[in-house]
C-alpha cells in the first residue's frame, strides 16, 4: 500500500503484522540524451510496486534527493541535482526515528544508485545506513533509557541476537541490484542493462531517436537494449526482493 494513501487503521495493521515499509531511494542524474534522469529512482519504484501486486508492503512516497554527483557530467543542462550525504544524514535519520515512533519495525531503504560496490559504500547508501544506525540509537535510549544495553534486562543479548533478533535489523538499506546479479546482467550507467530495465519497467522514460545523440563512452551499447533483456533483470530483482522483504 502507498503509505500516503493509508488510513490509520490500515496503519496499526501492518504494525500488528510487521509488514516491510520500503523507501524507493534514488537520484535525480544525467543518463545520456536517451534517459530520463529519474532513471535509478524509477526502477526502485517500479519493481516495489511489482512486487506489492503479490506482498504485503508498505511504500513510502520516493526520495529523488540523493547525492547524484557530477561525476558523469555538469549539472548545466543536464538535470543532474546533487545533495551531499552530509545533508541527507540528518534527514535520514528524522525521517527512521519518525518511522519507529509510529510502530514500524521491519524498514527498509532501497537504491539502485553507485551499488556496483555497495559493501564499500557511496554517499547516498552510506549517509541512509548512518541514519538508520542514530535513529536506532535515539529510540532505544528514548524508549529504555540509558544504560538499556547494560541492564539485567539485556542479559540474552548475544543468544537472542544469534537466533536472529537484532533491533539493528529495524531499519536497512539494500541495494536493487544485489552482488549475485554479477555477471548475469549488465550493471552500467545508461548502457544496455539500465535502458533494458526502463524499456521494461517504464518506457516512457526511453527515447530511442536520441541515442545517436549521445556522446558519452557509458551510453554506447545503449542502442542494443530490449524489453526482453530488462525483464530478466526484472526477474532476478524481483528474488532479490522477495528475500530480503519479508513480514
Amino acid at each position: 500500500m502507498r503509505y500516503e494513501l493509508m488510513l490509520p487503521h490500515q496503519i496499526r495493521k501492518a504494525i500488528a503484522q510487521n509488514w516491510p515499509v520500503a523507501l524507493p531511494l534514488g537520484v535525480l542524474e544525467y543518463h545520456g540524451e536517451h534517459m530520463a534522469v529519474g532513471m535509478d529512482t524509477l526502477a526502485v519504484i517500479k519493481t516495489l510496486e511489482l512486487f506489492e501486486k503479490a506482498s504485503d508492503i508498505v511504500i513510502l512516497p520516493p526520495f529523488y534527493y540523493g547525492a547524484a554527483s557530477y561525476a558523469v557530467a555538469p549539472p548545466e543542462g543536464s538535470g543532474s541535482i546533487q545533495v551531499g550525504g552530509n545533508q541527507l544524514a540528518p534527514f535520514g535519520e528524522e525521517l527512521f526515528y519518525s518511522l519507529l515512533r509510529t510502530g514500524f519495525r521491519n524498514i527498509h531503504a532501497i537504491i539502485h544508485h553507485q551499488t556496483e560496490n555497495f559493501a564499500a559504500g557511496m554517499p547516498t547508501d552510506l549517509a541512509f545506513k548512518t541514519a538508520g544506525r542514530q535513529a536506532i540509537f535515539r529510540f532505544l535510549e528514548k524508549q529504555r533509557g540509558e544504560g538499556w544495553w547494560g541492564s539485567e534486562t539485556m542479559a540474552d543479548y548475544y543468544a537472542g541476537h544469534a537466533a536472529g533478533e537484532n533491533f539493528f535489523n529495524w531499519v536497512q538499506v539494500h541495494p536493487l541490484m544485489p552482488s549475485a546479479m554479477n555477471g548475469k546482467y549488465p550493471f552500467d550507467h545508461a548502457g544496455i542493462g539500465e535502458t533494458s530495465l526502463m524499456l521494461a519497467l517504464c518506457p516512457e522514460a526511453v527515447d530511442a531517436t536520441h541515442f545517436e545523440d549521445n556522446t558519452g563512452w557509458y551510453t554506447a551499447s545503449a542502442k542494443d537494449a530490449s524489453a526482453e533483456l530488462g525483464n530478466k533483470g526484472v526477474a532476478m530483482i524481483m528474488d532479490h526482493l522477495r528475500e530480503v522483504l519479508k513480514a
